[in-house]
């Protein structure tokens, strides 16, 4: 009969397994990281951790998550998107693993031996008046044996949900999981490049459409979708099912600007009535772009590429439209409105993340408004440019908002 260990070890390679299938099924970089986060805290038994993505020879800081902290928030809220970068080097715990490819194992960061050459900043910990204890943190290395990134898991917790160590021999669990979500995470990397790229061909287009703004309209419109999916009470899995597609399909909100002219694109005024009309055929051009639907990804890009200027009371556009001509569909005007609940839920978020990024971004035509005068204009567009209950959740979740702009900044 296999020891009680023996069945330990067992059933914690098939939770592995388990977690590894579910992080093939999700696609999008940020939302991935999420979850390898919170399923490396699951099988470790983990307080707290974050994840680290390597960019040339610095260290991205990006995702944290904790439990002990987001208790004492109020439901809907996050911990602080916070950005920064380490140099991959010795002096610092995760540089020291990005550096060497070893994982370290530490009981207890504030009694490090003065021997060692890394340290532990406490400044975190300061900051929020958490304890750190306990830390593990581990390589993650792509199928040739290169560091792409290093995950930190905090505190970890005993049965009775005491702070204590991370076991040794549960340290090639951990370094197996890492692995798979390794070979994962570098595929998301190059479908999130994929992306990018056509943004880039945008962005050649219309000097606006660049990553820092569509991965802030997306980042957005996840935030969005979160509170809405709360408030209908949506099951969690089918929202982080549908989080991790739209947080792709409204990075490509604009792909239809490849369809319109330069002088257009990048006329540093505003446009005469005949140009707008011209501009507005990027939302069914990038529809069209989407045609051969072969999954919920190509569906709601689609939907998003054709509803984003829909306007809550009907006068947006571009109504219902062949997609193929820009046609209206009906004869009769007023038949080819669409406004109100009839706008997908998709268009209806993308809207307000759009509209709020333009507002407080600079463009070759304006400067970016202050934050104060761009608050004021989304909430008097509530009921007829934007839905009502979607700019509520807006307002509602206006710090993590405020955060996530600050993540993705414009080149300078």
């Amino acid at each position: 009969m296999p020891s009680e260990a023996a069945m330990d070890s067992t059933f914690a390679l098939f939770e592995i397994v388990k977690l590894s299938s579910e992080l093939n099924n999700v696609h999008d970089e940020d939302m991935l990281l999420e979850k390898i986060l919170l399923d490396a805290r699951k099988i470790m038994s983990a307080d707290a951790g974050s994840i680290y993505i390597r960019k040339g020879d610095a260290l991205i800081f990006n995702h944290v998550q904790n439990d002990t902290i987001q208790k004492k928030l109020q439901p809907g809220r996050h911990l602080p998107y916070t950005v920064f970068d380490l140099p991959i080097n010795t002096s610092s715990i995760s540089g020291y693993v990005a550096s060497t490819g070893e994982i370290v194992n530490i009981h207890d960061v504030y009694e490090l031996s003065p021997d060692i050459p890394y340290h532990f900043d406490p400044f975190f910990d300061k900051m929020s008046n958490y304890r750190t204890r306990s830390m593990l943190t581990v390589p993650l290395k792509n199928f040739m044996g290169s560091i792409i990134g290093v995950l930190q898991l905090i505190n970890a917790r005993g049965p009775d949900n005491t702070i204590t160590i991370f076991a040794e021999e549960d340290e090639p669990l951990i370094i197996h999981f890492a692995s798979i979500a390794s070979m994962v995470l570098e595929r998301a990397g190059m479908t999130r490049a994929m992306i990018l790229r056509m943004i880039q061909m945008a962005g050649l287009r219309d000097p606006k459409e660049t990553g820092a703004h569509v991965n802030r309209v997306a980042s957005y419109a996840v935030e969005l979708y979160d509170g809405w999916a709360r408030q209908n009470g949506i099951e969690k899995r089918e929202s982080d099912y549908y989080r991790d597609i739209l947080r792709m399909a409204a990075m490509l909100h604009d792909a239809g600007k490849v369809a319109v002219s330069d002088l257009i694109l990048k006329k540093p005024s505003a446009l005469t009535p005949e140009e707008y009309d011209v501009m507005k055929c990027h939302t069914w051009s990038g529809a069209r772009l989407f045609t051969e639907i072969s999954s919920n990804l190509d569906e709601i890009s689609q939907v998003i590429a054709l509803t984003h200027h829909e306007n809550w009371d009907g006068s947006g556009y571009p109504g219902k439209v062949d997609i193929e001509t820009g046609a209206p569909m009906y004869k009769e005007s007023d038949k080819n409105i669409i406004k109100g609940e009839e706008i997908p839920i998709w268009g209806r978020i993308v809207a307000i993340a759009d509209v709020f990024d333009a507002l407080s971004s600079r463009r070759v035509y304006k400067g970016a408004w202050d934050e104060g005068s761009v608050l004021e204009e989304m909430k008097k567009m509530s009921g007829t440019k934007f839905d009502p209950s979607l700019i509520k959740i807006f307002f509602d979740c206006i710090d993590n908002i405020r955060a996530l702009r600050d993540k993705y900044p414009d080149q300078a």
